[in-house]
């Protein structure tokens, strides 16, 4: 079944890591230099984008969350092209800078989508020297400020000198019961002890507890760690052999990567942990977080660069992957189905009727509203409603088979049965974006045309087939039988 994607719009995360510029230099190459055995690129295009923890709060910010953003720069040029670049879209920056120092920033070359070299500008935090000394005890105080404000805390690891004191962090977050999340990095997993997930890659994994010769023997080693270091959960990023995810007392869970076409998995990793955090902050469990973690991977390694996921994109590649649910539905599941088709941009036609009999006039009928739109609804009195319409010897199929016959039309998606006389209160409930009804009906007086109208639909009247009645089928059977019982009576 397709996992719903669910509006992060008021999932508040704070990110808490090692922060760094990232540039990039564009241009072709046509040649080798003459000094050395290497391309020469000629420079066109130059851009600047946050890496690290900065690249995570931007993939929050993309799906549509609530950021704030804590951790250590210099007081210079690079930490106030992050300060801007960040805050224009979205992300509540939180920098303690240090005098002295020198924001992180890394240079990629690229030429024709491919990188050719890093450079990277780096001098490290001095934390015995001058502001250094306080870094941490300031650092604590921008994140005690902002903690309380927060669902999830992402602590985003590159080594770089932030986490220096995590082990408090840690504990500060779990006396407030915050979800905690982390992407690890080094050879002592130790400091990230009482986390709620980890999400190391292979490589990180087994720095920590040794070559994994299986499937099996992975688990093994992942349920012994999460044990040790206290984790409700490890997700283990494997590369070209997915994610598995293990749980406390719970069975692990293998995904199969998504990707398509990789040309970047720079920033991967920053994705996976936003998409968890977000997910998890909407209620979402590990498993289903860690599906949706799977196929935002998928979207960002086919893009240059540390990059971000939309939740369009994310809904894209979700249709892309899975069967939308179709058929017979519930209530409670045709609103979620047609909030999401919205969502992604599709046109939800609906109608309603007793469908007794299917008849040619009903299909042709049922194929011109398919036609204005992308999915189609149809609603279904049920059997004492029908009877009150229409009387006491109707409906001649029960509302099960009704349904059934209507599910199997290729022009239909979903079937929704109602017991009220007139389906206006599910109409105003899934609030389709078109609705429809026979040629025989007024717009004015369509059940539920007012409450469409006013959520921004259309109410529209579909063109009437002559001849072509349940009614009249009925009529005509009676009187095809009486006439054999009386030619039988004559006999």
């Amino acid at each position: 079944m397709q996992i719903l994607i669910p509006d992060f719009s008021n999932s508040a995360i704070l990110v808490v890591g090692d922060l760094m510029l990232d540039r990039y230099w564009h241009g072709p190459t046509s040649r080798i230099s003459p000094e050395a055995p290497v391309p020469v690129v000629k420079i066109e295009e130059s851009e600047e984008r946050a890496g690290g923890a900065g690249n995570v709060a931007l993939n929050i910010a993309a799906l549509n969350g609530i950021p704030a953003l804590v951790g250590l720069t210099g007081q210079d040029e690079a930490a106030h092209i992050l300060n801007d670049r960040l805050g224009c879209q979205g992300v509540n920056c939180h920098f303690v800078e240090l005098q002295g120092c020198t924001t992180i920033t890394k240079l990629r070359v690229l030429s024709r989508h491919q990188q050719l070299i890093r450079l990277d500008f780096e001098d490290g935090f001095h934390f015995d020297i001058g502001e250094g000394a306080n870094a941490s005890e300031r650092l604590l105080q921008a994140y005690t400020k902002q903690l309380a404000q927060h669902d999830v805390v992402v602590f985003s690891d590159y080594q770089k000198g932030t986490l220096r004191d995590l082990p408090r962090l840690i504990a500060l977050a779990k006396q407030q019961n915050k979800k905690i999340i982390i992407d690890p990095k080094g050879n002592d997993f130790s400091i990230y002890k009482g986390a709620t997930l980890l999400t190391p890659n292979l490589s990180e994994f087994e720095a920590i507890v040794g070559h994994c010769e299986s499937d099996e023997q992975l688990v093994d080693k992942a349920e012994a760690l999460c044990q040790e270091l206290q984790l409700e959960a490890l997700l283990i990023t494997r590369s070209e052999k997915g994610m598995t995810l293990i749980q406390a007392n719970k069975s692990a869970v293998h995904l199969p990567t998504r990707a398509r076409d990789v040309y970047d998995v720079t920033g991967a990793g920053d994705t996976v942990i936003a998409t968890l955090a977000v997910a998890i902050a909407q209620g979402l469990d590990m498993v289903a977080a860690t599906k949706l973690a799977n196929l935002a991977a998928s979207v960002v390694v086919g893009k240059v660069g540390t990059a971000t996921v939309t939740v369009h994109e994310l809904r894209n590649a979700m249709r892309q992957i899975t069967d939308i649910e179709q058929g017979i539905i519930s209530e409670e599941r045709l609103v979620a189905l047609v909030a999401d088709a919205k969502q992604h941009g599709e046109k939800v036609i609906m109608t309603n009727g007793c469908f007794d009999i299917l008849h040619a006039g009903h299909v042709s009928y049922l194929e011109q509203a398919k036609s204005l739109g992308d999915r189609l609804v149809v609603a279904v009195n049920d059997d004492d409603s029908v009877k009150r319409i229409k009387g006491p010897e109707r409906p001649v199929n029960t509302m099960t088979r009704r349904m059934q016959v209507l599910a199997g039309l290729s022009c239909v998606d979903w079937v929704v049965p109602f017991y009220e006389d007139t389906p206006t209160r599910l109409i105003c409930d899934v609030a389709p974006s078109v609705l429809v009804k026979g040629g025989d009906n007024e717009v004015d007086k369509i059940p539920g045309g007012d409450c469409v109208k006013a959520q921004g639909g259309e109410v529209l009247i579909m063109q009437y087939v002559d001849n072509c009645s349940t009614t009249g089928l009925i009529r005509s059977i009676r009187s095809a039988d009486d006439s054999v019982e009386n030619k039988q009576a004559e006999e």
